[in-house]
């Protein structure tokens, strides 16, 4: 009986001091508050539709207002321009501009220039980027002139298909990835608003070749071809890889084709690194397979563009049959891609491609991918060129983040033609796609048109793109700062199908207060009411945004938060935070901070039984605010489960506690190191893209090597494989991942319970009761340290990398889509005299212009 006599005594003495003087304190004060302030306020009922409007209303008008500075005019002029990234010391061709700060872009701007960005693996000094100096300076005036009708706009891009950027202001360029190598591998063409601005959306069969003739060097080309053409496709696009010789597999878990976001594109290219080489080819079975794929229709697709893409060493068959059979009227376009350095036929890979409305590209190394694997771009743009006017639709991206760290954006794109005749016979209009151009709005702006103060403190206004990924929601807060990345959070993934968000929101922002040695309180004053300056927060200040003012608005009980434990201060004095509201109309509230180690061994350190009887408060959440013993208080404001994880898991079996597991899918995770092979000898060092932008590795003996090697004994260079491990670079970058965290919460309104752990040879007694009025509950039980048998692993609670949610069980059932409200696919005007001619151009300097294909 004596555990029981106790657990009665110290609830008693615990209540008394905690609840009358918070009671009494709220109810003399609240209500003299109320009357005395009713001529500052008025209570008004919402129009929740009208809101919704009007906040519409005001997002479109500035969407509209930057749509309009999109409509751009051409001239000529002299090619002098202000390169980004160069040094401009010396350089007679280059504009120094005069830098200012600027709090619009938070960072040095000239207004009175343009800034111009070429990459890395481009010739600054080659015809074709001097041409696009020349008749993009234009660009200038008009930027200028719509920053005069508008100076609230921000960065004005336009981004060509030969991977120039100019924008409006100039500003230095800083890449915000920071390479351990610091090669800049920015390219305009691979940013998300101009993927999506180019071409209509696409459906993509990636079909590789698998056979035991591309085992070696060129399977690993395959690889990372696959993996850079993947990038290459935004959210609006679907995609799935397949790999053939005698038989024809899924690459991955998907059978169908899959929507092209992170998720599913990283599994994919996960799944492309395990393809084996074997057997012989049998192009009839592959592409069989692939048009199959293609023309399902009971999956969400993008039902626009129809794409597949080839890649192989080469053969003999045309598979001429099949392809009759499924593409007789070309709605299909196939492009191929001849990869690795070998001697076989190249003419029926190129006819399939010619043949179909498609291109033919050659890879015979790693410079080559990066450019050969965007070029097929400029084809898909071809309809829109045709469609003219009924193709200048502005279309608006999704959320990004901004190369020149604006935060949070989204873009408005239009593409932008060359309009211009052939000069021979045919007078055929010129069907190339010059480029897009883009206009930022930050998000940051589209807030401010979304009234803050109507709708309280738990309300908040939402929006969604076609895809269904939210614009604006107060979840969308991505960790990556990884500009390359599109930020997509799924609408379903940002709202937990429960109704447990306030209790997971109580744990997520927890308001913090740590202190220094301070005076104890008197034996009559352990309750504290706290309005110190002194307090130091780890969220928001305003008290309007605090999750503990969220949370009291929807509950009539005292509201405890667990605090945070700072080692650096005092560990007497941790403090606990009770948070309520009594009045229904004003939203009054009070935070009292009570002295935990103090108040609790006030009524338990003298007790005869400290060392045999544990005694915890813990909330609602499961966190540890108080206890009897010395060791938990270095503990106060951890999870119980990592403190006492075998009376936890009996406090979830008995129904006091309920758990629910949710994903972050914004988070960031160290990157996975590959396994390190055995003992064997090293394959030749074939370089990454880093390396061939690099002059230091031209310059180095491993080039050197690279070029003797690969000249006296070229099928030791072939059978070489690819140096997949860039340990320098994948250890210092944080990589997107989707993390799990268990929330625990109440789940009923049963207040009383009790057990016994049994341990084998030992066991312990518990009982547990909620706390009346508070979001706590008293727990008594058997000292952990009599019984020490029980399974010590801990229980987490605390975010953690995880799977997430099965994708391949998801791709069965996808989520709903609104696709393309115009499409431009197909055109029988297309021109098909240029579709057999498959540039492969490498610049990386003067006269280093790789060669030349058909």
């Amino acid at each position: 009986s004596s555990p029981y006599c106790f657990y009665l005594f110290t609830f008693l003495l615990f209540c008394t001091p905690i609840s009358l003087p918070v009671h009494d304190h709220l109810i003399i004060h609240h209500s003299s508050i109320f009357l005395d302030n009713q001529n500052l306020y008025t209570v008004e009922s919402n129009d929740a539709e009208e809101l919704v409007a009007r906040a519409a209303r005001n997002i479109e008008q500035l969407l509209l207002k930057r749509a309009a500075a999109l409509e751009v005019r051409h001239r000529d002029g002299d090619i002098v321009y202000y390169n980004a990234k160069d040094n401009t010391e010396g350089r007679k061709n280059r504009i120094r501009p005069a830098f200012k700060e600027d709090m619009l872009f938070k960072r040095l701007t000239s207004h009175n220039h343009t800034a111009v960005h070429i990459p890395t693996d481009i010739y600054d000094g080659s015809t074709i980027v001097l041409n696009e100096l020349n008749w993009t300076e234009a660009l200038e005036g008009v930027f200028k002139k719509n920053r005069e009708d508008d100076p609230t706009l921000l960065w004005q891009v336009f981004g060509s298909a030969t991977g120039l950027a100019r924008y409006y202001p100039a500003s230095p360029w800083m890449d915000a990835r920071k390479t351990p190598s610091k090669i800049d591998l920015y390219d305009v063409r691979r940013r998300p608003w101009y993927i999506q601005g180019a071409a209509s959306p696409k459906d993509m069969l990636i079909l590789v070749d698998a056979s035991g003739s591309v085992s070696g060097l060129t399977l690993k080309l395959i690889r990372t071809s696959v993996g850079e053409m993947l990038e290459t496709l935004s959210d609006d696009d679907y995609v799935n890889v397949v790999y053939f010789n005698t038989r024809v597999n899924n690459t991955a878990c998907f059978d169908h084709l899959v929507q092209a976001n992170v998720r599913n594109k990283k599994i994919l290219k996960d799944a492309v690194q395990n393809i084996s080489a074997k057997g012989i080819t049998n192009y009839t079975k592959g592409f069989e397979f692939a048009f199959e794929q293609l023309y399902a229709t009971n999956i969400t697709r993008a039902n626009c563009n129809k794409i597949i893409m080839l890649f192989t060493d080469g053969g003999e068959e045309r598979a001429s049959a099949i392809l009759q059979k499924y593409n007789a009227d070309k709605k299909v376009r196939i492009f191929t891609f001849s990869v690795g350095q070998h001697n076989y036929d190249k003419g029926p890979v190129q006819w399939m491609a010619c043949a179909n409305k498609g291109y033919f590209y050659e890879i015979p190394s790693i410079g080559a991918i990066r450019i050969n694997t965007q070029e097929y771009l400029d084809v898909l743009g071809r309809p829109m060129v045709l469609a003219d006017q009924l193709a200048k639709q502005v279309q608006w991206t999704n959320v990004y983040l901004d190369a020149l760290e604006l935060g949070l954006v989204i873009t408005g794109t239009l593409p932008v033609f060359n309009k211009t005749k052939y000069k021979d016979e045919s007078g055929l209009e010129n069907q190339l796609i010059l480029g897009v151009m883009g206009i930022d709005v930050s998000l940051d702006d589209i807030k401010k048109l979304t009234p803050r103060y109507t709708i309280g403190p738990n309300g908040y206004y939402f929006a969604i793109d076609p895809n269904g990924y939210v614009l604006l929601h107060p979840n969308l807060q991505p960790k990556n700062p990884k500009f390359q990345e599109p930020v997509t959070l799924d609408f379903l993934d940002a709202e937990l199908e429960n109704d447990i968000k306030v209790q997971v929101n109580t744990h997520t922002q927890v308001l913090v207060v740590s202190s220094l040695q301070s005076i104890e309180c008197d034996s009559y004053t352990c309750v504290c009411v706290c309005f110190s300056a002194g307090e130091e927060w780890t969220e928001n200040a305003e008290t309007y945004d605090s999750s503990f003012y969220k949370r009291t608005l929807d509950n009539n009980i005292y509201i405890f938060t667990a605090p945070y434990f700072n080692s650096g201060l005092t560990h007497t004095h941790t403090h606990t935070h009770t948070h309520t509201h009594t009045h229904t109309h004003t939203h009054t509230h009070t935070h009292t901070h009570t002295h935990t180690h103090t108040h609790t061994h006030r009524h338990t350190h003298t007790h005869t039984h400290r060392h045999h009887v544990d005694c915890v408060i813990l909330d609602d959440g499961g966190f540890l605010l108080m206890s009897n013993q010395d060791e938990y208080i270095t503990q106060i404001g951890q999870f119980f489960g990592e403190v006492d994880p075998v009376v936890m898991i009996s406090l979830v079996n008995t129904s006091l506690y309920s758990f629910n597991k949710t994903y972050d899918y914004q988070s960031v995770c160290d990157p996975e190191r590959d396994s390190k092979a055995a003992a064997g000898p090293r394959s030749v060092y074939v370089p990454t893209i880093a390396d061939m932008l690099s002059i230091g590795w031209w310059a180095s003996t491993i080039w050197s090597a690279q070029v003797f090697y690969g000249l006296i004994f070229p099928s030791f260079v072939e059978a070489g494989e690819l140096d997949s491990d860039d340990d320098m670079s994948a250890n210092m970058f944080k990589e997107s991942c989707i993390t799990e965290q268990t929330q625990y919460f109440f789940d009923n309104e049963e207040r009383s319970y009790s057990g016994v752990l049994d341990c084998g040879n030992c066991s312990r007694m518990y009982r547990a009761e909620k706390l009346p009025h508070t979001n706590l509950v008293f727990l008594i039980t058997d000292a952990k340290a009599t019984c020490l048998s029980c399974d010590p692993r801990p229980l987490r609670q605390a975010e953690q990398p995880s799977q997430g949610p099965d994708p391949c069980e998801l791709a069965q059932n996808p989520r709903y889509r609104k696709g393309p409200d115009v499409c431009f696919d197909n055109n029988i005007d297309v021109s098909s005299l240029s579709l057999s001619l498959g540039l492969n151009v490498l610049m990386l300097g003067p006269g280093s212009v790789s060669f030349n294909t058909n």
